[in-house]
């Protein structure tokens, strides 16, 4: 009986509480036989048995923890955003608790009114190596998960969203990346993510079969052998998940916590847990709509030339962004002579003179690579400025171990030097890289539409609360040859985008990303003027973002504001709707009009239907938004 007392005495736990400002969300964190915490939101709790480690050169921090201290701090700051994709300022407000732990670690933890965030830090010298991290939440009843899952650390991250009950997500079942959102049992919707991500590797997340979720991570690559002209088989992996510096912070892992679901897509969490731009003049960086040639297979038409990879119909396409103000186009696979060459093109293309002829109509050539490509070119940067290039998109990473994390590094770091900006495909979500480097301008890692008939539009609804809550994103929207899911012939040379063409537009106002594409061909934007017209008027960063009203799976109606405009984008799921917008976001009493794109009245059938109208409003005004199944709206007020 006294060995029990002893025992029970050496790990009484010592608790530690932390609100956010406004008091909604707790956190109890307990310091035991193990650093564990649970989540609360006005008294409900939302996550329990929540454990946290770190296994750091054979010895488990977070095992047998002593608590030494605690620092308190508080923190309420406005950042101007140096590339405001979502906003021009960002408020940074949380209450914070460091828990400093014997053995040379800490946790930090931050509540903030719409979430929880923490991480670890450690000391030391040298270089370290952990073996693993512990990331696992507990849920006090059956939740719904979204999520992508994956069988393997290779993937392009563009599976579509299953929803799983949280009590059923077994250890056999595939993992998932990183976001996944989760519906509690109660009014609250909880958003997993990260950031800060930097010489680490991605978290991805498994069922326990215990109703909670555990985390999983690639471990460092050691040796890599040939797999084709843009990746390489891993022959030989370390038994750690990363060597790294032994005194250091790590990634934050985070909650975005919404008592409304409109408040998913409005966090900022990505951006103000990441470590501040290491540019020291990120004004260069510009981002942009951009023509894109590689999902409309280059097919233009009435022209007198044959349409394909050459200059001929890379002029027209610079012709096309001149007319419209596209800053960009971008030359997809195919340019170059061999995709392991960054230099020597095919003999149709003169990437001189089509820089030339772009210069003179005022635009900018992004010009794709495999990443293999550009890892064995990296002075690629330097000549492509030379050319006059302001941009790359590079393609197929498709893994998140440490070794490719650091290539993502290294080649904003790289491009930064030369002014040259980046758009990731085959790429893991942002985790704050953007932040830091702001050139980065865009990922993919989404089921976008260039997945063509499986870019199911009762998946793209969750987008903007999942995958486009943590950051920008290249789906890649924006096709005139509109269908519904069960008319889509999506062959060549005519592919065709789900939803309707009201939706497609204002996809252009709902997503966000630094590089918005228009994927359709120059030749039918041509056809379709005054949506086009519309279209390449909506810009890619913003003064003032507000959601207006939104439902998960179902509708999202988002305005944003530049200068004195304001521009309104609605998405709908497959159930027929209407939606009132009150108009009292605008920012004085003054008239203004209001041009808008809606669904047609046959549009539930023929997809390409819609109607333009306009009308004086004001912001005592309200307006109807008849929503068809997978339609939308979309307008500006100025």
């Amino acid at each position: 009986m006294a060995c029990s007392l002893l025992c029970v005495s050496a790990y009484a736990d010592k608790k530690v509480t932390l609100t956010s400002p406004d008091g909604t969300i707790g956190v109890t964190v307990n310091v035991g036989q193990n650093i564990s915490y649970s989540v609360t939101a006005d008294g409900n709790t939302l996550l329990t048995d929540c454990v946290l480690a770190l296994n750091k050169d054979g010895k488990q921090l977070g095992a047998s923890p002593k608590l030494k201290s605690v620092k308190r701090q508080s923190v309420n700051q406005t950042i101007r955003r140096e590339v405001p994709i979502k906003n021009a300022q960002v408020r940074n407000h949380y209450n914070a608790a460091v828990l400093t732990m014997a053995g040379g670690y800490s946790v930090e933890f931050r509540a903030f009114d719409n979430g929880v965030a923490y991480r670890f830090a450690t000391t030391g010298k040298g270089m370290a190596n952990i073996d693993n991290e512990t990331f696992k939440i507990g849920f006090p009843a059956g939740y719904k998960a979204h999520m992508s899952f994956t069988g393997g650390y290779k993937t392009s991250y563009e599976n579509p969203y299953t929803c799983i009950s949280t009590d059923q997500y077994k250890p056999s079942d595939e993992m998932t990346y990183l976001p996944i959102l989760i519906e509690t049992d109660k009014k609250y919707k909880i958003l997993v993510s990260e950031s800060d991500l930097k010489d680490y590797p991605c978290m991805f997340l498994k069922g326990t079969g215990e109703n909670s979720m555990t985390s999983v991570f690639p471990k460092t690559p050691l040796e890599f052998g040939p797999d084709g002209d843009r990746s390489q088989k891993i022959l030989k992996e370390a038994d750690y998940i990363a060597r790294t510096s032994a005194a250091r912070q790590f990634p934050w892992r985070y909650f975005v916590i919404s008592k409304e679901d409109k408040d998913l897509l409005a966090n900022e969490m990505t951006y103000v847990l990441s470590s501040p731009c290491e540019l020291k003049d990120p004004s260069w960086v510009k981002p942009g709509q951009v023509s894109w040639d590689w999902w409309n297979h280059k097919m233009i038409w009435g022209v007198d030339f044959k349409a394909g990879i050459n200059n001929d119909t890379y002029k027209y396409y610079i012709d096309f962004a001149s007319k419209y103000g596209i800053p960009y186009i971008i030359l997809d696979e195919g340019w170059a002579k061999s995709t392991r060459d960054p230099y020597e093109t095919i003999s149709e293309i003169d990437i001189p003179e089509l820089v030339r002829y772009g210069k003179s109509k005022n635009v900018g050539l992004i010009l794709w690579l495999p990443w293999l490509t550009v890892e064995n070119h990296m002075d690629l940067f330097k000549t492509y400025a030379e050319w006059g290039i302001p941009g790359v998109k590079i393609d197929f990473m498709d893994r998140s171990d440490q070794w490719m994390v650091n290539f993502y590094e290294r080649v904003a770091k790289e491009a930064a030097k030369y002014n040259i900006l980046v758009d990731f495909h085959g790429s893991f979500k942002p985790a704050g890289l953007e932040r830091r480097y702001p050139n980065v301008i865009s990922y993919e890692g989404v089921r976008g539409m260039e997945q063509n008939e499986w870019c199911r539009p009762e998946n793209t609804i969750y987008l903007p609360f999942i995958r486009n809550a943590v950051g920008p994103m290249d789906f890649t929207p924006g096709s005139m040859n509109s269908a519904q899911p069960e008319h889509n012939r999506c062959t060549d040379p005519n592919p065709m985008g789900m939803g309707t063409r009201a939706c497609q537009m204002a996809m252009y106002v709902v997503f966000e990303s630094g590089i918005q594409m228009l994927a359709d061909s120059p030749t039918r934007y041509y056809a379709e003027h005054e949506c086009t017209e519309f279209i390449t008027s909506v810009p890619v960063t913003w003064d003032e973002t507000r959601v207006i009203d939104a439902k998960v799976g179902e509708y999202v109606v988002v305005a944003r504001r530049k200068a004195g405009k304001w521009f309104v984008g609605a998405m709908n799921n497959g159930k027929k709707r209407d939606l009132t917008l009150s108009l009292d976001f605008i920012d004085n009493a003054a008239a203004h009009t209001l041009t808008y794109f809606a669904d047609g009245v046959n549009a539930g059938r023929q997809a390409f239907d819609y109607v333009k109208r306009s009308q004086s409003v004001s912001k005592s005004s309200t307006v109807t938004l008849s929503l068809e199944r997978f339609g939308g709206w979309c307008g500006v007020i100025e």
